[in-house]
């Protein structure tokens, strides 16, 4: 974990996710923004619906499509990355302070519904916006709710803060980058999503089925356990035991999103950054018949 000069930072142990209870005991501190990043591919609307129901008392929405990705174009995929300036905007709007901004920067908890398939987007944008101060909420809403803390439908107030991005442009790779590492026996490609799809036995969102030449498969669910909650960070060395010594690992699934996890979990195994192909496979299939498909 990244140090930072901020105590509450500081404070944490258990980098990048914190539990339940830790957030309970901290729901008015101003120091701590939290985030909600319930979406649903298939239903698009759903996730803001549902935060509009109920939601952690003060958590902000922030929407995959709307506010996390910028609009969709011929190729890039289908959740090309934000525009830095736009989501700076945002983030400041809901009192994100970073470092950047010479002032004790703030702590921010994404979560999700989704095995953080979501709320790792959100994590892993702010840190590539040079934003460390982030964690995700362990075992999501769900486990909130049974712990038996509060839900409220009320939408907090706008909050002032003043967020400077400082991109960190080596943690992307770019199709074409991608397409030449064929020659670059240091890099191994790592396709996320789930084993029929990288098999090209199921496709349920993009046109081509199939992966990129050359990638293995760690799907992203395997981060956590069927209830949301994170593997242990022995459990997420073990995943990566077979490829942890690659002087590079890069990470796509089908549009940049739950790759992210896949990223969280490098992070918490304690292993060095790994690089996020953005457009992904949707981006990829996008340029076929020009790039190669591995059925």
């Amino acid at each position: 974990m990244t140090q930072s000069s901020s105590p509450l930072w500081n404070s944490l142990t258990s980098g990048w996710i914190v539990p339940p209870d830790w957030l309970a005991d901290r729901l008015d501190d101003p120091r701590i923004t939290i985030v909600d990043c319930r979406f649903s591919l298939m239903q698009p609307d759903q996730g803001r619906e549902q935060y509009h129901i109920s939601h952690i008392p003060g958590a902000f929405y922030l929407d995959l499509n709307q506010d996390l990705s910028s609009p969709v174009e011929q190729h890039g995929g289908r959740h090309p990355l934000p525009d830095p300036a736009v989501l700076a905007e945002k983030l400041t709007a809901i009192g994100v302070q970073s470092a950047a901004a010479g002032q004790e920067p703030t702590l921010v908890v994404a979560y999700d519904d989704s095995r953080f398939g979501f709320a790792a987007r959100l994590w892993w944008l702010l840190r590539y916006l040079g934003h460390d101060q982030v964690v995700v909420l362990n075992g999501g809403l769900k486990a909130w709710q049974e712990k038996g803390y509060p839900v409220s439908s009320e939408v907090p107030t706008a909050r002032t803060g003043n967020f400077v991005p400082q991109i960190r442009s080596d943690w992307v790779v770019s199709m074409e980058t991608v397409r030449a590492s064929k020659d670059n026996s240091g890099v191994v490609l790592v396709d996320s999503r789930e084993a029929e799809r990288y098999r090209g036995e199921r496709e349920p969102i993009d046109p081509i089925a199939g992966h990129i030449p050359g990638a293995v498969n760690y799907p992203w669910q395997e981060v956590t356990d069927a209830s949301g909650f994170v593997q242990s960070p022995i459990v997420q060395q073990q995943r990566w035991s077979d490829i942890q010594d690659a002087p590079e690992i890069w990470v796509y699934c089908g549009s940049g999103v739950t790759a992210c996890v896949n990223l969280l979990s490098l992070a918490i195994a304690n292993l060095p950054q790994g690089k996020l192909y953005a457009g992904s496979w949707s981006d990829w299939c996008s340029h076929y018949p020009n790039v190669p498909i591995a059925p």
